[in-house]
């Protein structure tokens, strides 16, 4: 059924609009409401990786300047966050020069966003984004393909809505036996601080690295793809109550976490 959303576009944020969506897994963060801004909580390692992908996110620079030919002022550059949640991304982006929309499943998590950075955010299926063709200078989606029974149909979408030249960002759970092993098998069962919430991950729907990036190129963009890791002291400090956020560096293996940044032909 049709559920209402927030505005995007040229209309002022706060007001409705009405958009269909389909319910899928990432609708069950409504649960974890409370928990998105808590440094010690299930979704803390989220935010840590919110900020190494921001990381990526070129500076909008003429994009948000003004027209040479006719002085007025030029449109500004936007950002798409996909699979946003409770707006973890929004802080990183501060004086980048973006428009930053956000498309969630959950309604509670899409308020979180607008507090947060957000100038707009819209309840769909990120499967079936509400957008033009070509309308959004960067597109991102952070830990979210490992939540969905097609990532390639969203990744197809990502790139429909890029404008050419602009820059993809996505980040996700590769489908290898270490991957399992350290996403499942020990986080979300050893009782540490940022541990997820069990059931949190399916192996099944972990993404396949080549493929990831044949349709990617399929659909105009070549992905690096890199690796991340936790910095170890940062974490032996967070786990002993030291620190509140752990940085996260790059690394060539891309066999645990990894991170796919390109340009539109």
């Amino acid at each position: 059924m049709p559920r209402l959303c927030k505005t995007l576009g040229p209309d002022p944020p706060g007001r409705w609009f009405v958009s269909g969506y389909r319910r899928n897994f990432i609708s069950d963060y409504d649960g974890l409401a409370g928990q998105w801004w808590d440094p010690r909580g299930p979704l803390a390692p989220l935010g840590w990786i919110a900020r190494a992908r921001a990381a990526f996110v070129p500076d909008a620079g003429a994009n948000a300047g003004t027209d040479a030919a006719t002085g007025a002022g030029a449109p500004q550059a936007r950002l798409l966050d996909v699979a946003c949640g409770g707006g973890l991304f929004g802080p990183h982006l501060a004086g980048k020069g973006y428009h930053v929309f956000g498309v969630d499943l959950s309604a509670t998590a899409l308020k979180e966003a607008l507090g947060h950075g957000f100038d707009a955010v819209a309840r769909a299926d990120i499967t079936r984004l509400p957008f033009a063709d070509e309308s959004f200078d960067v597109v991102t989606a952070g830990q979210c393909l490992e939540h969905v029974q097609d990532p390639f149909a969203v990744v197809a979408e990502l790139c429909r809505v890029l404008r050419p030249g602009g820059t993809l960002i996505v980040d996700t759970i590769p489908d290898t036996r270490i991957a399992r092993l350290v996403a499942i098998t020990l986080a979300e069962n050893v009782p540490l601080p940022g541990r997820p919430a069990r059931g949190t991950h399916d192996h099944r729907l972990f993404v396949n690295r080549e493929r990831l990036a044949r349709v990617a190129r399929s659909h105009g963009v070549e992905l690096r793809l890199l690796g991340l890791r936790p910095r170890f002291r940062d974490f032996i400090r967070y786990l002993a109550g030291r620190r509140q956020e752990v940085r996260m560096v790059p690394i060539r293996s891309t066999s645990v976490l990894c991170l796919g940044v390109g340009t539109k032909r």
